[in-house]
């Protein structure tokens, strides 16, 4: 009987063939103007690499030997002046790479905020891109980037980002990220959507009930006394309904679930933790609801899967701020798509997918590697003869 650890010897994916999926959904889906031997080929395979190693451009351009340098690159990349083009483009890009059969099921869908911060006073350029939220690693300013996923197998595949305006609503926000759906021709119904704290408001609420969509939010505790927090107390998880706000039309009445946790020590702390939900037309209990909505947040599907892939930049620019994070979110979600296509096998009950062996580091290591073999990487240093 063969080993269960031997692996075949004809190989399903190489680097080059990783690099090459990645660069045509690239150059498919975003359109850089570029001179000269330096194509947009070039140019992606230097953003790719520069992804890859969560590395700036100028660095990059530096250890490559074959490649202009950081300013010539830096030149092209600043014919990228539309921000709402980008971010349609990016949003092809993206729903290109949506594995098969996910538009056709009851999905779990769940919309975040991704920030960023920002130090300084932002230029005119700046200005309509900036988010303002509460205060973290000391400022309260962002780049605020909305994103919709589906969440499937445990895995979360990007369908829709949205740069976040300073005038755009919360309501705005989710309304034009759950159009993206008719743009993916998604056949299948809303089984659930999370919701991240930042969506805690009368508005947003009131426009899902509208819709009719059924969705989990964290409520959030403001002040000091009343509102959320008068209902954390007790020992034991108990459903309740809450109206907030005052004025009859400009009020919201909905379920709140009030989870009791006993943190026994964990992070030195003890006694009874309170978890405060926004619940609406959810078939879950009481007693899972918190650790159904904690799922949303697993390793393997969180921000951290992007954070891996993210190009570091000191560039204030809005659109060049928006085409790195994208880069990121699609490759996240390229990787999970080769997975799905190539690292797997069918089996009844769903294809058996072999994640070990091609992980999300595996594969940047595959992109930057195959860059390396075409531009060869710097292997002297010499000083300027005068």
């Amino acid at each position: 009987m063969k080993n269960s650890t031997e692996l075949n010897e004809v190989s399903v994916l190489t680097d080059k063939e990783t690099l090459e999926e990645v660069v045509d959904c690239l150059v498919q889906h975003i359109s850089i103007n570029t001179k000269g031997a330096f194509n947009q080929t070039d140019l992606f395979n230097i953003l790719v690499r520069a992804a890859s190693q969560t590395d700036t451009i100028e660095n990059t351009a530096s250890t490559l030997k074959q490649v202009p340098g950081g300013n010539n690159i830096r030149y092209h990349l600043s014919k990228i002046n539309s921000f709402e083009q980008l971010e349609t483009e990016l949003n092809l890009a993206l729903a290109d790479q949506i594995p098969r059969g996910i538009k056709k099921t009851y999905l779990k869908l769940a919309i975040d905020f991704n920030l960023i911060p920002y130090y300084g006073n932002p230029s005119d350029e700046e200005l309509p891109y900036i988010y303002r939220s509460k205060a973290k690693n000391g400022t309260c300013s962002f780049y605020a980037y909305a994103t919709l996923y589906a969440i499937k197998k445990n895995k979360r595949v990007t369908l829709a980002i949205r740069g976040v305006r300073w005038y755009d609503t919360k309501v705005a926000i989710i309304t034009y990220l759950l159009a993206s759906l008719i743009n993916l021709n998604f056949k299948g119904k809303i089984k659930k959507l999370y919701l991240d704290r930042e969506f805690f408001s009368i508005a947003v609420i009131r426009w899902l009930k509208a819709l009719d969509i059924p969705f989990i939010m964290p409520a959030i505790r403001r002040g000091k006394k009343g509102g959320i927090k008068q209902f954390l107390k007790g020992k034991k998880s108990y459903k309740t309904t809450y109206t907030m706000g005052s004025e009859e039309d400009n009020s919201v009445t909905f379920n709140l679930w009030i989870v009791c946790k006993y943190q026994k020590g964990k992070r030195g702390k003890y006694g009874v933790e309170y978890f405060a939900y926004v619940v609406y037309k959810v078939s879950t209990s009481l007693t899972y609801i918190h650790q159904d909505y904690r799922k949303r947040f697993g390793i393997e599907t969180s921000y951290r899967l992007k954070n891996l892939c993210r190009i570091r930049t000191t560039t204030k620019k809005p659109t060049l701020r928006l085409l790195f994070v994208g880069i990121s979110f699609l490759l996240v979600n390229i990787w999970i798509n080769i997975l799905w296509r190539k690292i797997s096998r069918p089996r009844r009950g769903g294809r058996l997918i072999f994640r070990k062996i091609f992980n999300l580091k595996q594969m940047l290591e595959f992109l930057r590697q195959a860059v390396d073999r075409i531009y060869q990487v710097r292997e002297a240093i010499y000083l300027p003869s005068d």
